[in-house]
């Protein structure tokens, strides 16, 4: 699976948070279930950024974000991003794609 978290920063922050953004990114890396990720800048808009991450399933990222590494050094961060939808499955082709649909819970 796949999140991205999108931000928006003032200029004059966008040092200070770039800093934060990478411990954000250090913290989710060292959490069991982390496959890849990256921060960026977005080039036409530097008050626009981005952290992306990999992980080997949905399970895995929510379990990380409940870690006390993650809450104490990444979801100060995190809690910044712009509110919308993070979590994207992979869609290549040949793969299941989630159904959306009520659950059961008994």
């Amino acid at each position: 699976m796949i999140v991205v978290n999108r931000f928006r920063v003032p200029e004059v922050e966008g040092e200070g948070f770039r800093a934060d953004l990478h411990r954000a990114h250090e913290a989710l890396a060292a959490r069991p279930g982390y496959l890849a990720g990256t921060t960026g800048r977005n080039v036409d808009d530097p008050e626009l950024w981005v952290l992306t991450t990999t992980w080997e399933h949905v399970g895995a990222y929510r379990r990380a974000l409940s870690s006390y590494d993650v809450k104490l050094h990444a979801v100060p961060t995190l809690s910044r991003a712009l509110d919308e939808p993070s979590a994207y499955e992979i869609a290549d082709n040949g793969t299941d794609l989630n159904i959306r649909a009520t659950r059961s819970l008994g």
